[in-house]
This record gives structure tokens, C-alpha cells and sequence, in this order.
């Protein structure tokens, strides 16, 4: 895994640039001329792990996010709650959009799909 990389003359950042005509990686000063060979041809890697829970809180949190929108039309089967988020999203395994709704009341929460 690369590092950020700092210049040895400045102390700034340096940037990855690449030399096409001999296909090397090397890291350049913006402030000053110097410049190092890179030792890894990695110049950035993000790796994100969720946890399960990770993946739940984010569809228990469109609830209070204002930019969705809401409908009245239906209930919750739950706790009877009378407004619910919903949007679109693929769901897993299967082709094309399914309409999610979450409940909007603050103790319940519960998801469903149409």
C-alpha cells in the first residue's frame, strides 16, 4: 500500500506522474524540481469492508434524510405509521428496480419493497 509521499528538498506533497515514454511511475514536487523514482506502481487503493450492521444503519437512516421523498399513502405493517420514504434501487438477485419504503416513525423503522 503506497503512503503519501513528501519531498525531501520542501517538505510538500509530492504527486504521482508518470514517464510514458520509458512506462515509469515517479513522484514529482509541484514547488521545487525534485522528483523520485516510485518504488511501487500502486498510487492509490481503497478498500471499503461494511459490516452487516453498516448496511442496515444506512437503510434505517434514509428516514431522516430530507432530499427523498415521502408518501402518505401507505402504512407501515408494523407500528401503523402513515408516512413512509421510499425510492428505487436493484435489489439482490434480481433484474431491474424494485421501490423500497422505509417508515418514517423514529421507533420503528422498518423496511419494505413493492
Amino acid at each position: 500500500m503506497s503512503t503519501m509521499k513528501f519531498c525531501r528538498e520542501c517538505n510538500n506533497i509530492l504527486y504521482p506522474k508518470e514517464d510514458r515514454d520509458r512506462r515509469t511511475l515517479f513522484f514529482a514536487c509541484r514547488n521545487c524540481e525534485h522528483q523520485e523514482v516510485s518504488d511501487n506502481n500502486c498510487v492509490y487503493r481503497n478498500e471499503v469492508h461494511h459490516t452487516a450492521g453498516e448496511r442496515t444503519q444506512v437503510l434505517q437512516d434514509v428516514a431522516s434524510d430530507p432530499t427523498l421523498p415521502r408518501t402518505k399513502t401507505v402504512r407501515c405493517n408494523l407500528c401503523g405509521h402513515g408516512e413512509a420514504v421510499f425510492f428505487q434501487a436493484a435489489a439482490r438477485g434480481e433484474e431491474g428496480m424494485t421501490l423500497f419504503f422505509v417508515c418514517c416513525s423514529p421507533d420503528c423503522g422498518h423496511r419494505w419493497r413493492e
